[in-house]
């Protein structure tokens, strides 16, 4: 039976009064461009090509600021290694010679400041001379050293953890981590260790070794990505094994628990004619493997139906078409940090096959796509649409395949106020038990419990009124609000559960801080939860403590 969403009442502007006033003060300027030396569009337009380039790295604190002039902070440049200006140059697309190119530099920007140990990044034009144009590259490091103790809940569950994690290892731009993990699901100690600039070049090398309450699991990985619009190769192997006991709940509910083995497996490479005409076009092939095994586990309650073993050999072709606009905003899902919108069109098609020639289950036809678009429909509203689908064709079949779109829109309401809105729609085909949607309090209906329904369809919408304060405590925590309803439904699907079947919301205000001057500055989310309409079952407040990559 279909029911009609509740339509709660407007949103709470209360978010910023769960902020401490503690401190009002204002980041510091960047420093302006060398007097006389005209801008990069300017310097572009007269044919200048790039002389030397400077590369100025710096401490994670100015001191010549006072407000950053503290005995905490000089201890805490003093204990920092600097990033290497190597490894700042080395991630850099322009190189000494080339013809000026604005785009070229702005795509070095968006490459550097997503990396995690670097705090700011300016650009700029130093000095201007025959046709020939210095360039400064200046960085600010973050605190990358992340010891101590973690927690978090949600959905009514909680999670914990304890480690060490160096995101810049002796200035390298190596992570290494080591740490101890709790979650409702299992325990254990994992080992990582990531290089994403390995043998001086832009090769990827990571390396991951769990070890469970539950089973082991390793993943490895060398990979020289397409890292730039204009990079003309790539090629890569990855490999995965997971041994670990999955779970089928009801109602936020566990009832029953089974033994799943996974291994996984790609090599491909790919060439690329580079940017033309403002688009980039690629393509690439290769070989996946996967395999999935599946039994019951001694001592655990057994599903009425374990899922079918599944072995997949594809040999692929993967095609995939990028346009070069993006824009550039400030406070939408961060706090005082520049963000990138890619507004562009973006779309992915990928075909294999998979053959019992090569040892799979059965012959398939294996297809995946994605496509991508932002849009400004009015000035500094953004809106970003996507799809994704995938899934496989055999015996006259569509099966397991899955159908997922998405958008979110963004509206500024002055310098501080932002109204935000998501939806998120899934559509299974002929699923497995295993790929049965899940919607609760871990994967956006914050008011209620995790996994607290499930079906082959899914739907959530959200809708926040978010607050970005100027508090920059201490000068090293940024703070922010936000009110906000979710009104969501996980169906259909015979396995899917009947408690509470039908459409589901929650009400709430929470609070975002963020660590500002460390690598590991995800947005702190501090949620008070309220369900609408909820059975007994289920609180009538819920606390949601959690770190995400967004506000």
């Amino acid at each position: 039976m279909s029911l009609s969403p509740p339509c709660p009442a407007g949103l709470l502007r209360a978010a910023s009064a769960l902020a401490l006033v503690l401190a009002l003060l204002a980041p510091t300027p960047a420093r302006p461009q060398a007097p006389g030396v005209p801008g990069f569009a300017e310097l572009e337009a007269a044919g200048a090509r790039i002389g030397e380039i400077r590369i100025v790295t710096r401490d994670i604190f100015d001191t010549s600021d006072p407000r950053e002039n503290n005995a905490l902070f000089r201890w805490a440049n003093k204990l920092h290694i600097q990033t290497r200006p190597g490894v700042i140059e080395r991630a850099l697309l322009f190189r000494r010679g080339d013809a000026l190119s604005v785009r070229v530099l702005e795509e070095s920007e968006r490459v550097l400041r997503s990396e995690r140990y670097l705090y700011d990044v300016h650009i700029r034009p130093v000095a201007w001379h025959d046709g020939v144009v210095d360039i400064e590259v200046e960085t600010r490091d973050t605190w990358t050293l992340d010891p101590g103790l973690s927690a978090g809940r949600t959905g009514g569950t909680t999670s914990s953890g304890i480690g060490l994690r160096e995101y810049n290892l002796l200035g390298t731009g190596v992570t290494v981590a080591l740490g101890h993990s709790r979650t409702v699901d299992r325990s254990g100690n994992e080992f990582m260790f990531q290089n994403e600039r390995a043998f001086g070049s832009w090769t990827s090398v990571s390396y991951l070794h769990a070890s469970n309450s539950d089973g082991q699991r390793n993943a490895l990985s060398v990979v020289r990505p397409y890292y730039s619009l204009d990079a003309r190769w790539a090629a890569g192997i990855t490999s995965s094994r997971d041994d670990r006991i999955d779970a089928f709940y009801s109602g936020g509910n566990l009832v029953s628990e089974y033994r799943h083995r996974e291994d996984r497996a790609e090599v491909f490479g790919g060439w690329s004619a580079g940017l033309v005409q403002g688009w980039t076009r690629r393509l690439s092939l290769g070989l996946s493997l996967r395999d999935d095994a599946y039994a019951t586990e001694p001592g655990r309650v057994a599903p009425a139906r374990l899922p079918v073993d599944d072995k997949l050999r594809a040999p692929f072709v993967r095609l995939e078409w990028i346009e070069d606009r993006f824009d550039r905003q400030l406070n939408r899902n961060l706090i005082g940090r520049p963000e990138f919108f890619a507004l562009g069109t973006a779309a992915r098609v990928q075909l294999g096959w998979s053959s019992t020639g090569l040892d799979a289950s059965r012959d398939a036809l294996l297809y995946a796509g994605a496509l991508s678009r932002g849009f400004e429909p009015w000035p500094e509203h953004t809106l970003i649409t996507g799809a994704t689908l995938e899934g496989r064709y055999s015996d006259g079949q569509v099966r397991r395949q899955r159908l997922n779109a998405q958008a979110r829109y963004y509206l500024p309401q002055g310098r501080r106020w932002l109204f935000y809105g998501a939806a998120t729609l899934d559509a299974l085909t002929r699923p497995e038990a295993v790929d049965l949607l899940p919607l609760g309090g871990d994967n956006g209906l914050r008011g209620y419990p995790l996994r607290y329904q499930y079906g082959s369809r899914r739907a959530l919408f959200t809708l926040e009124e978010r607050f970005y304060t100027d508090l920059y405590v201490w000068r090293l925590f940024r703070v922010g609000g936000a009110a906000f309803v979710d009104i969501g439904r996980a169906w259909g699907g015979p396995d899917a559960n009947l408690h509470s079947p039908g459409w589901l919301a929650d009400a709430g205000v929470g609070l975002r801080i963020v660590s500002a001057r460390s690598a590991f500055s995800n947005v702190l989310h501090i949620d008070l939860a309220f369900p609408l309409d909820a059975d007994a079952s289920v609180k009538k407040l819920q606390l949601l403590v959690k770190t995400k990559t967004s506000f």
